[in-house]
């Protein structure tokens, strides 16, 4: 018993230092999104890789047409020819007149050798842009930017020490799939992550803005040469060169979508496996917390049962992971507060999945823990149908494409 009260009091107290943070990110939530934008609007490039069809992606796209913003280029980008994403783009550029303030192009760049996929793409399309952008803005497909998103991911860049602007995703379940809802619980802790200390925070591939100067001085393109991150490569290489990332919760973007538990599993471990590449030590804090969490949680609650089964009393072991589960409800709650008044237009959805981002969090540090481990046994992952062995941050080798 002793060796357990040791171990919740760590849990305890970590618990207490998260929920800090909670109230750090809600405060800063709300900072932010007060702060009148800067008269800051280069032209820019937006560039929206794209693999195959899924759910929403026509009205993911078509949100990238309906930006608040003066002037800017979307650049779609594939693989291949037949893929069957084109056919639906080319019709929203068709609906789209193409103006002095909007302007797209779709552009094939061919099969990846030597890094991933989508990095590939990116490599392509950023050579092939136009001239007169000055910042370059990355968008994932599976994302729906709400209209202020451009001008507020931009505006941080008008400070030139400010070395890139990111949001993050939020994934808002269309259906009230249980694994639908564990993913959006699951990522909801990597999004609250991200606040004021610029030096700390990440750039997300999926939600980033980069001034066109810094990126080709960094020289951005050749570091994404043999890599499958696209974002994790970018974050070092502005780190490296202390550059700041701000984070922008006005470009927290939602992902409408649902998964089932064999996508969630998928989906999680391949974060976790690419983390474990790119990022170790963020890998190991993943499983030595979640390993300690789960140990203290789910042991103590089993030790609580072996108690009351003998009789024995169970007031001391009960409270103590009452306080550890109301400590993560509590930040939960917090966040979504906070995530509410950056997403109004998806309030309704937000609240009603309220109750499982209250309920389930403890459950998504067993899944960090399968995840972790199962990122220690296999480099391997597959992305948009094609299957990749991870050697090391700059070697990734392409194992087999779906046809």
């Amino acid at each position: 018993m002793l060796a357990f009260y040791f171990f919740a009091a760590i849990v305890i107290w970590l618990g207490i230092v998260s929920l800090r943070g909670g109230f750090r990110f809600a405060a800063y939530v709300r900072s932010e999104v007060s702060k009148p934008l800067p008269d800051f609007t280069p032209y820019v490039s937006v560039f929206a890789p794209c693999r195959g069809l899924e759910n929403g992606l026509e009205q993911n796209l078509a949100s990238l047409f309906r930006q608040d913003y003066p002037a800017y280029e979307i650049i779609f980008l594939s693989d291949r020819a037949d893929d069957p994403a084109l056919p639906l783009i080319r019709k929203l550029i068709a609906g789209h007149d193409q103006t002095s303030r909007v302007s797209s192009k779709i552009i094939v760049a061919g099969a990846a050798t030597d890094c991933g996929q989508k990095v590939h793409n990116l490599r392509v399309a950023v050579s092939e842009c136009e001239a007169r952008s000055d910042a370059f803005v990355f968008v994932d497909t599976d994302v729906r930017p709400q209209g202020h998103w451009l001008r507020s991911l931009v505006a941080p860049l008008s400070d030139e020490k400010t070395g890139a602007a990111s949001g993050y995703r939020w994934f808002v379940p269309v259906s009230g799939g249980l694994a639908s809802h564990l993913r959006s619980v699951w990522n909801a802790s990597i999004a609250s992550a991200l606040g004021s200390d610029r030096n700390k925070n990440f750039s997300w591939g999926g939600s980033t803005a980069i001034r066109r100067s810094t990126f080709e001085e960094l020289r951005v393109s050749e570091r994404w040469r043999g890599t499958v991150s696209d974002d994790f490569t970018l974050t070092r290489a502005l780190q490296e060169a202390k550059l700041p990332i701000h984070f922008v919760p006005a470009c927290l973007v939602p992902a409408l979508d649902s998964c089932t538990m064999s996508e969630l599993f998928e989906f999680t471990s391949r974060q976790l496996k690419i983390t474990r590449v790119y990022a170790p030590h963020l890998w190991k804090a993943v499983l030595i917390g979640s390993l300690l969490f789960c140990v203290v949680f789910f042991g103590g609650a089993m030790l609580v049962v072996a108690r009351a089964l003998s009789h024995q009393s169970i007031a001391v072991p009960l409270l103590l992971l009452l306080i550890i589960y109301l400590l993560g409800t509590l930040k939960a709650h917090i966040r979504l507060k906070a995530l509410v008044s950056v997403l109004p237009t998806f309030a309704r959805e937000l609240r009603r999945g309220w109750i499982f981002h209250l309920v389930l969090w403890p459950f998504t540090s067993a899944l960090y823990l399968w995840n972790a481990l199962v990122a220690a046994a296999s480099r391997r992952i597959k992305w948009r149908g094609i299957t990749y062995e991870l050697k090391s941050p700059t070697e990734a080798v392409i194992i087999a494409r779906d046809q």
